[in-house]
């Protein structure tokens, strides 16, 4: 799609905001990046390279208002005072993931949303497609933004995992595969608090779909349910679901008994729980989600058989990091919100020592309440402020501990396991009270296990 537009700015200049200017510097169009923080400087020296034109530490209003088209990167919220200016002003402002559809040729795009799964399902079937032998890009959120990548190394396929802030500013984005794994309260700071508007923000991954798109949903998502039930989408919906009863139609994926079904035009393929690299019954949704896509992109079943067995799975999600002494290390380091915690503690089997905290986004731990009295032990804060974690377990939990680093929430922990038990970084918070990002985190947390 060929427009042309007199000035563009791009707003941030992380790996979105430098993936657009690189795409619009490549299609001749004239661009100018604006970042009111300070860029990093592997991104400050990539924009002197492509010789594109920019600013730091602040923006240039005037020249901003002028441009004829605004790509905002998904970070900055709507609250923006600029924002708030550009919008008044009607001007056209977009995301990246649009600006890359724009371009992308004939690519065909399988798109990723949901609260929680989002980067481990896009991982999974990225192995899937690649091992098939498809040229294929993974994008978004996981990998290099989808702009950079149509720029620099154009695909036939891109497997994308996107965010709901992605998603709020497309206007033509249309994925011939959607897939929307769950929506549970998370970002509602941006949504007004309402969780209807961060629902709806979700399934706009569907807006420009057509009857012969897929959608596929998790049907045991009582959000989506309700959703669907209120709104028309054009798209087929392929549901995937843990119980056969709960499967709506002749097409979906489901579990039965121990073995996974994925049942595509008719034809059911089924494969044992046991035979899965990854464990869990969350990853069993997630498995579903990426199968179902496969079959739809054409792989055979054959090779999504052999590829499900050999996948490894994503750093700081569930990660296993030692066994010390008959006690397990497993670094969740990107569970960030409560939710991903339930999902961690659903899957473990032994007695846990839980380290958790961290930036606290307003968490209702009523959430996991049930799960902790049943599988933890005790609790160690890893945060600057853990009161709202003692008021919510210090009835149900004998030992909470507070700890200011990730050694010594490791210690800690280790202290207070038993042979036979498991140390789980979960956090259930954002990590920027004491580390850079969750990945600061995470690795902070196996050097520690390393050091005991």
């Amino acid at each position: 799609m060929q427009r042309m537009y007199n000035s563009i700015v791009v707003l941030g200049a992380g790996e979105s905001g430098n993936g657009a200017a690189i795409l619009a510097k490549r299609k001749g169009l004239p661009v100018f990046v604006s970042d009111n923080g300070t860029i990093k400087e592997g991104y400050r020296k990539e924009l002197e390279t492509e010789g594109i034109a920019f600013e730091e530490g602040g923006h240039d209003t005037e020249r901003i208002m002028a441009a004829d088209l605004i790509i905002k990167s998904p970070g900055i919220p709507e609250k923006a005072p600029l924002i708030k200016a550009l919008r008044a002003a009607g001007k056209e402002i977009i995301s990246e993931i649009e600006f890359g559809y724009w371009y992308k040729g004939d690519g065909k795009i399988i798109a990723i949303t949901g609260s929680n799964g989002k980067s481990t399902t896009t991982s999974l079937l990225y192995h899937l497609l690649r091992d098939a032998g498809m040229d294929v890009a993974m994008v978004g959120n996981i990998g290099i933004s989808f702009a950079r990548q149509v720029a620099l190394k154009p695909a036939a396929w891109y497997v994308m995992e996107i965010s709901s802030f992605q998603l709020d500013d497309i206007q033509t984005f249309r994925p011939e595969i959607g897939i929307l794994l769950n929506i549970t309260p998370d970002h509602l700071d941006r949504y007004e608090y309402q969780f209807e508007k961060y629902a709806a923000s979700k399934f706009r991954i569907a807006m420009n779909q057509q009857p012969e798109d897929l959608l596929i949903v998790n049907t045991d998502d009582p959000a989506i349910i309700a959703y669907l039930n209120q709104n028309t989408i054009k798209p087929k919906i392929i549901p995937i679901t843990m119980s056969e009863h709960n499967l709506t139609q002749e097409d979906g994926a489901f579990m039965k008994d121990e073995d996974l079904h994925l049942k595509y035009q008719g034809d059911d393929m089924n494969l044992s729980i046991h035979d899965l690299a990854l464990k869990g019954r969350h990853n069993q949704y997630n498995s579903m989600a990426a199968g179902i896509s496969a079959r739809a992109a054409g792989i055979r079943k054959e090779k999504i058989r052999e590829s499900f067995s050999t996948f490894e799975g994503l750093e700081h999600r569930l990660e296993f990091v030692a066994t010390i002494r008959g006690v397990d290390f497993i670094n969740d380091s990107k569970g960030t919100n409560l939710n991903s915690v339930w999902f961690a503690l659903e899957s473990m089997k032994q007695p846990v020592v839980l380290i958790l905290g961290g930036q606290d986004k307003g968490n209702d731990y009523n959430e996991i309440m049930d799960l902790v009295q049943e599988k933890v032990r005790a609790i160690v804060c890893m945060g600057v402020d853990n009161t709202p974690i003692h008021k919510a377990f210090e009835n149900v939990i004998k030992n909470i501990v507070d700890t200011s680093s990730a050694a010594d929430a490791v210690k800690a922990a280790y202290a207070l396991a038993e042979k036979g038990d498991v140390v789980l970084l979960s956090p259930g918070c954002a990590s920027f009270d004491l580390f850079k990002n969750y990945e600061d985190r995470g690795t902070q947390f196996k050097q520690a296990v390393r050091e005991l």
